[in-house]
Formats: C-alpha cells, sequence, structure tokens
C-alpha cells in the first residue's frame, strides 16, 4: 500500500523504510531538527529576558527624567526668586527670565 500524500517506495531491499541508510538520514534529521527547536526555544527565552531588562530600565530612566525635571524646575524658581530679589539685579541684566520661565513648562528645556 503507498503511503498517502508521499511518493510511492522503490521496490528493493535498498530503498524500505527499513535500510541502514533511511534509518541514517531519518535518525540524522530527527537530530537537526531537535537541534533546531532547542536553538529556537533558547533565542526566544533570550529575547524574553532582553525584553524585561529593557523594560526594567526604561523605567529607572522614565523615573529619573520625573526627578531630573521637578530638580529643574525647583531650581529655576529658587534663581528667579533671587533674581527678583537680589540687590544688584546689573548681575542678571544679560538673562531672559520670560524666556527661562517658559522653557520650565516643557520637559527638555524648550518650547518649539
Amino acid at each position: 500500500m503507498p503511503r498517502r500524500g508521499g511518493v510511492a517506495k522503490k521496490d528493493g531491499p535498498e530503498s524500505g523504510e527499513d535500510s541502514d541508510e533511511y534509518r541514517k538520514r531519518r535518525d540524522r534529521n530527527n537530530q537537526a531538527v531537535k537541534r533546531s527547536r532547542v536553538k529556537s526555544k533558547q533565542k526566544t527565552q533570550e529575547t524574553v529576558h532582553r525584553v524585561n531588562k529593557l523594560k526594567e530600565e526604561n523605567t529607572i530612566l522614565e523615573e529619573r527624567v520625573k526627578t531630573l525635571t521637578k530638580e529643574l524646575g525647583f531650581l529655576k524658581e529658587l534663581f528667579l526668586a533671587h533674581a527678583s530679589n537680589s540687590v544688584d539685579k546689573s548681575k542678571f541684566s544679560d538673562v531672559d527670565l520670560q524666556k527661562l520661565v517658559e522653557d520650565t513648562s516643557t520637559p527638555g528645556g524648550s518650547n518649539t
């Protein structure tokens, strides 16, 4: 009886499924498939690990940005308070205080 969906077997002792050559090819193929699956699984695990590590790093960096943004706002307010109360206002004559206040409102320091 011929195999389904495959090529019909040739008659003879060397062409059957029980031949040594056929078994060796099947064994080699089975081993190759196992190696391929292990390699694929390992690559997937490494990718998942890298994604998780990058997510953690991103969270840490986002928190750092928030902290630095708050610190920048505080320092600008402190500077503006000091500049407006300074006895010697000529020190700050070159500073555009309005632009400095506007820059505080956007992350990155620019309104453009």
